[in-house]
């Protein structure tokens, strides 16, 4: 097939043999790789709130890795009593295009309640060089009800599969950071970070398991102050291949963390920047421009 300025693009049988043909040592570096451009997208779904007040969010990201950028990110939110609504976009630039030109979108909606995001809706696609495939979610009571993928991921049958009861208490990517803090709790400090969430994208289930680790000052447009700093882990459960190298040096990765900023009127906390070390360096998502509602200043009132 053939992409813009007449590009020839690899279809994915194309992709398979090529990634087949790739050495040992070469293979998991770009599945690797892949899998990090894929993470950048749903992790930026990590905007937070509450049933409690009205908010808003408008945020961009930079995405980096090895401290050159390759790529931006983009977040807003409506948050209301009992309601919630995200959009998420990613699109690589510069040199990262003439490897692996990628963009994507995600969408959530659902409802919010005391114990966190309970998500109706989710859609997601990503395109590359290589393929387009769309994601199309249906929940209730944090359970999956419809879920179409298209195309399916051409090895499906060599992934460990997902039962309907892995498809229950859980939330979509995008809603799966939305972290409201327990009514009294400080917003920095361990009850910012301290949390395991349980996640199904429409093909893996897995966890991310948060851990505090510190207190840091933080600055970036639209927000200047403490933020709390969680170590993340990440625990495949189902839906991956047992043999992938990519999901083993993920399983095994200790040096993933998120910076947490408080949102006082939502009682609840949102990321200012993502570390995730690859194969191929340390990737980092940072804000570089974070409105909740207008500025905030380092205590949490608007400006």
């Amino acid at each position: 097939m053939s992409g813009p300025g007449g590009r020839q693009l690899l279809g994915r049988r194309e992709t398979r043999d090529l990634i087949d043909r790739m050495s040992p040592r070469a293979r998991p570096r770009f599945l690797t790789a892949t899998a990090a451009l894929q993470a950048a997208c749903v992790a930026l779904g990590m905007v937070s709130s509450s049933p409690s007040c009205a908010e808003s969010l408008k945020a961009q990201y930079s995405l980096s890795l090895l401290g050159l950028s390759f790529g931006t990110a983009y977040a807003s939110g409506e948050f209301e009593p009992e309601k919630y609504h995200i959009d998420i976009s990613m699109k690589t630039s510069g040199l990262a295009n003439l490897i692996n030109n990628t963009r994507g979108a995600a969408t959530a909606s659902g409802r919010l309640a005391a114990s966190g995001p309970e998500p109706a809706s989710f859609a997601h696609t990503l395109a590359n060089d290589y393929e387009t495939r769309s994601i199309r979610m249906t929940l209730a009571g944090n359970a999956v009800r419809a879920l179409k993928v298209e195309p399916p991921p051409w090895d499906a049958s060599q992934r460990i599969p997902v039962t309907d009861e892995q498809k229950q208490h859980v939330v979509d990517p995008v809603s799966a950071l939305i972290m409201s803090v327990p009514a009294g709790a400080p917003l920095v400090g361990p009850s910012a970070c301290n949390r395991t969430i349980p996640v199904f994208d429409g093909v893996t289930r897995f966890d991310v398991r948060l851990s505090y680790v510190e207190t840091r000052a933080a600055q970036t447009k639209g927000y200047e102050g403490p933020v709390s700093v969680c170590t993340a882990r990440y625990q495949p459960i189902s839906g991956h291949r047992p043999d992938s190298s990519a999901t083993r040096f993920m399983a095994e990765n200790r040096e993933m963390s998120v910076w947490l900023a408080p949102l006082q009127k939502a009682h609840a906390v949102a990321p200012l920047r993502i570390n995730i070390k690859t194969s191929a360096g340390t990737m980092s998502i940072d804000a570089v421009e974070f409105e909740v509602g207008g500025a905030q200043s380092a205590d949490g009132s608007r400006r």
